[in-house]
């Protein structure tokens, strides 16, 4: 992956149709998304069940670009190859899911995926300090995970604090929950850099209308770009 700070449309599958996987990727693709964002959950770390590593090497077919796998699981460490092997390009673990974030991290990026460290909007921007070398990407929550079409809890000031604390290096920050064209100024202007959206993507639409899914990404983007104009 070549790293640019670009602003990037990752819709989440969890507000697709779940019938359709692929057709909704390569729709959602077509129709101007940046990545794919993959929302794993194991009914134990987050109170919801979705999908695992055979539904990611299903729909990585249908995926040109960046399969984005966040990985809402707890115990990490042990599905790691799996999702790699699935064909995931970032695999997103949450520091609160495991007491050696260090050693998954570093697990993430041998099995040859980018390493991701998520934050639950209860968590502080100092606890991935010491983290700064070993990540690709700081995914942080504006949810709390489990859940989709939840409402945005504002996380600017850790966003801010994330940023200051990159510094140059090539670190995407990724914003995941509840983000529209409202939303997506403030975490813009904060200094993310990566927008995850589900229903505000997919809402309207279908694999036989997808037209909508463009118009909703375009409404994002612009939202988001407008804060540097």
């Amino acid at each position: 992956m070549t790293f640019d700070r670009a602003i990037k449309i990752a819709p989440s599958i969890l507000a697709a149709d779940f019938a359709n996987f692929g057709a909704e990727c390569a729709a959602a693709e077509a129709q101007g998304a940046d990545w794919i964002h993959v929302d794993v959950m194991d009914g134990h770390f987050v109170p919801n069940i979705t999908f695992g590593p055979a539904t990611c090497a299903a729909i990585r077919p249908h995926i040109k670009g960046v399969m984005d796998v966040h990985l809402m699981i707890s115990p990490v460490d042990a599905y790691i190859d799996a999702f790699a092997q699935a064909g995931a390009d970032i695999l997103t673990a949450h520091i609160e899911a495991g007491p050696h974030i260090h050693r998954t991290l570093q697990a993430i990026r041998a099995a040859g995926c980018n390493a991701g460290v998520a934050l639950n909007p209860g968590t502080p921007a100092s606890a991935v300090a010491d983290l700064m070398d070993m990540v690709d990407l700081v995914c942080v929550m504006t949810v709390n995970p489990g859940f989709g079409g939840q409402k945005f809890i504002d996380m600017t000031t850790k966003i801010k604090s994330l940023r200051s604390m990159i510094g140059d290096r090539p670190i995407h920050i990724e914003i995941d929950g509840g983000v529209d064209p409202k939303t997506a100024p403030l975490v813009v202007q904060a200094g993310a850099d990566v927008l995850v959206a589900g229903s505000a993507v997919f809402k309207g639409g279908s694999v036989q209308n997808p037209a909508p899914y463009g118009e909703n990404i375009r409404a994002i983007r612009a939202a988001a770009e407008g804060v540097w104009a």
